[in-house]
């Protein structure tokens, strides 16, 4: 019988570091990550969890899993494929934070002992939670951190996409994209591992295309060497990734740089529209072009009138709906701010991303809370969402600067904590807002799980009757009762016979006298 050919083995997983010393870079985030599992040995930490966030391929999922394994920990992992909804969450990190190893022993390791009573758990992609598949699970993940007794780990690639609740609770370490200096020996050592010569030049081609990304650069090594025992500059044809690093580098060429059609080049691959791009050039145009002594630079207001007069164009392309027009616009945004510079200005300044992103996404964040407060205020006082955003929000955070109040309103309407911080008036889940919310917990806990009816019973009917009494509304039994009324009315005129109708009398006729 023929034998199948097996699947060439993955790279980046063949080659997952085993111990902390195969980590590449991050050896501060490692040290930090090291200390608070060191605290789990010692009894519960202040903080049960860690966010590990940075950018995709860093060694984040690693870096955890390392953990488990010098700790001694058995690990559960929850990642994007997993359904990660309040039940699953529950069910299984849930069960997993409360519960020890079958085996909880201790093992010596040279001179240390490790415990292995503890089970780590590993959600993955916490910031990638989707709406109605994962629904509920931000609440369910805060719940757990609230009840555990075993290490958490988050990791997130944006540690604010995970909501301002669960970030208080936790401790938040961040990992950096690697440099590609310490990225080309970990790249030569798997190549020599497979039997292959890599040059140097090549495998600097292959960091630079990964943008410190650690698994790209594996799997681009591993794509590139298929069929090959040497690999050489020419054979990397791979593309760059990352369209932050990409923008940064155009933005290079664009400010420091000397040549036009390089800058041009740059700006072209990336996946960036104009309407885009200008932002980020207006953004850094007065960083990058810093003013002297007397507080005047001619560069920088030069600078501005030439994005203006791309705007323009911009302008004409969303009024005419003719793209062609971007081309003239990206020509003089891309140009300008290096024509109009008068002098090198020499030193690194950091490039800053354009905050009128960030000010979109923190009204559009408010105004959501906002909505999501209004619509438990309409059900709950039977008014519009309108009344209760104008009149019911200003008129609850007004109360709400009454502790007392806050914990009683809060525990009756069932807010979580980041809509308490607005309605607190909090920049973020201080001390006090989380105290606040506890208590109106233990309200809510109170009250018991909200009991489906599906048989009527007598007590049924007397709530229903007096809800309907204190609308002001009639009942079923009194609208019945009123229609039989109306019946007999009715009959009762019907046997009495007909009322006697009065004689009319006649009329006289006029005659022609008469007129």
């Amino acid at each position: 019988m023929a034998q199948l050919t097996p699947t060439p083995t993955d790279w980046a997983e063949k080659y997952r570091p085993k111990s902390f010393k195969d980590i590449i870079g991050n050896k501060k985030g490692l040290h930090e990550l090291r200390l608070w599992a060191e605290e789990w040995t010692k009894g519960t930490p202040e903080k049960k969890a860690v966010i590990l966030h940075g950018a995709a391929g860093i060694g984040k999922t690693s870096s955890a899993l390392v953990l488990a394994l010098e700790m001694g920990w058995e690990h559960v992992e929850l990642n994007a494929s997993d359904q990660r909804t309040a039940d699953v969450i529950d069910r299984i990190a849930g069960a997993a934070s409360k519960t020890t190893t079958l085996f909880a022993h201790e093992k010596e390791e040279g001179k240390q002992k490790k415990s292995t009573d503890k089970r780590l758990i590993v959600l993955d992609e916490a910031d990638n939670l989707h709406g109605t598949y994962d629904k509920g699970g931000s609440k369910a993940i805060s719940d757990v951190i609230d009840k555990t007794t075993q290490p958490i780990i988050l990791i997130a690639n944006d540690v604010y996409g995970i909501s301002q609740g669960i970030r208080f609770k936790c401790l938040e370490i961040e990992f950096s994209r690697i440099q590609s200096r310490s990225l080309i020996p970990a790249l030569a050592k798997i190549a020599q591992a497979e039997g292959i010569v890599a040059d140097e030049k090549a495998l600097a081609k292959i960091t630079e295309n990964a943008g410190g990304d650690v698994r790209s650069a594996v799997n681009d090594l591993q794509a590139i060497s298929v069929g090959k025992k040497t690999i050489s500059e020419e054979d990397v044809v791979v593309s760059g990734r990352d369209v932050k690093e990409t923008i940064f580098k155009a933005l290079v060429k664009v400010f420091k740089g000397k040549s036009r059609k390089e800058a041009l080049d740059a700006v072209q691959t990336l996946d960036e529209t104009p309407e885009d791009l200008i932002l980020w050039i207006d953004e850094n145009l007065p960083i990058q072009f810093p003013q002297d002594k007397a507080g005047i630079n001619k560069d920088v207001a030069d600078g501005y009138q030439i994005l203006s007069k791309a705007d323009l164009y911009l302008g004409r392309v969303r009024r005419r709906q003719n793209y062609r027009m971007w081309r003239y616009a990206s020509y003089m945004m891309t140009t300008g701010p290096m024509s109009v510079r008068s002098k090198e200005y020499p030193g690194f300044i950091k490039y800053s991303s354009p905050t009128r992103w960030k000010r979109v996404g923190q009204n559009r964040s408010v105004r959501n809370m906002r909505d999501n407060i209004a619509v438990k205020m309409s059900g709950q006082h039977l008014k519009s969402m309108r009344f209760s955003r104008n009149s019911l929000i200003p008129y609850y955070k007004k109360l709400m600067e009454n502790d007392e109040y806050a914990v009683s309103l809060a525990g009756k309407s069932e807010f979580d904590i980041d809509e308490l911080v607005y309605l607190l008036k909090a920049k973020s889940a201080t001390k006090k807002v989380q105290e606040i919310y506890d208590k109106a917990g233990v309200i809510i806990a109170a009250k018991g799980p909200k009991e489906s009816v599906f048989f009527k019973t007598a007590d049924f009917e007397k709530k229903t009757e007096k809800a309907a009494a204190d609308k002001n509304q009639l009942t079923l039994e009194e609208i019945q009762k009123k229609q039989e009324e109306k019946k007999l009315k009715n009959k009762e005129k019907d046997e009495s016979g007909k009322m006697p109708q009065k004689e009319e009398k006649p009329k006289n006729q006029k005659s022609l006298l008469d007129f």
